[in-house]
């Protein structure tokens, strides 16, 4: 999928849907912010959530006060929503329009949290510049955290198919760059009651 398709695609998914009821919505995702706070560094350090979109994280990563927080995604309609929820303290907050298969640089952070963006990259081209972007922004131990369908989870999403992924599959994707230190299974429950499998991966970049 190109770009612009991308961007288009999920503008229209953001501004066709409530937050609350697109399938990825939690109200509270307590295992990434789990993961997360696990990753970061004493002191703070530097967070981005690629593919962030509407995603009530950001309210709760606010919390850790980290040096640098930032939440890119490709759909300018979700981050707005964010924003809107955010209030004031938006202002604390870097929104990144860019679509991270294409993004110019990011500068440095400590932790980069991906729920359900990887999987989404179906063509090999794309998983290689995510996996270039992600490899400049984090320095020799700076943690990748990458939530994708398992191999029992669905095989299709918002329309769109997806990859699913173990921990082997995904850390040969990832490559050499990135160590596998942690890897945890999700049930995850949709707003309308039905349950997704995710594999949430956290890799150290070597």
């Amino acid at each position: 999928m190109s770009e612009w398709n991308r961007k288009r695609h999920w503008d229209g998914v953001y501004a066709s849907k409530a937050v609350d009821a697109v399938s990825w919505y939690q109200e509270v995702p307590r295992l990434s912010l789990e993961l997360v706070r696990e990753s970061l560094p004493r002191g703070g350090g530097r967070v981005i959530d690629v593919g962030g979109g509407a995603s009530t994280l950001v309210d709760h990563l606010l919390a850790l006060a980290p040096a640098r927080l930032a939440v890119l995604d490709v759909a300018a309609t979700a981050l707005e929503k964010a924003k809107a929820r955010l209030g004031a303290r938006a202002a604390e907050v870097e929104w990144i329009v860019a679509d991270v298969t294409a993004a110019p640089d990011l500068g440095v952070f400590d932790v980069w949290r991906d729920r359900a963006v990887f999987h989404f990259l179906t063509e090999a081209d794309d998983r290689r510049r995510y996996v270039e972007l992600a490899e400049r922004t984090l320095p020799v131990g700076g943690r990748l955290i990458v939530a994708a369908f398992a191999p029992d989870g669905p095989s299709r999403c918002s329309d769109l198919d997806v990859r699913r992924y173990d921990a082997a599959t995904l850390a040969a994707e990832l490559g050499p760059g990135f160590a596998l230190v942690r890897e945890t299974a999700e049930r995850h429950e949709t707003p309308w009651g039905s349950e997704q499998s995710f594999l949430h991966g956290v890799f150290e970049r070597r």
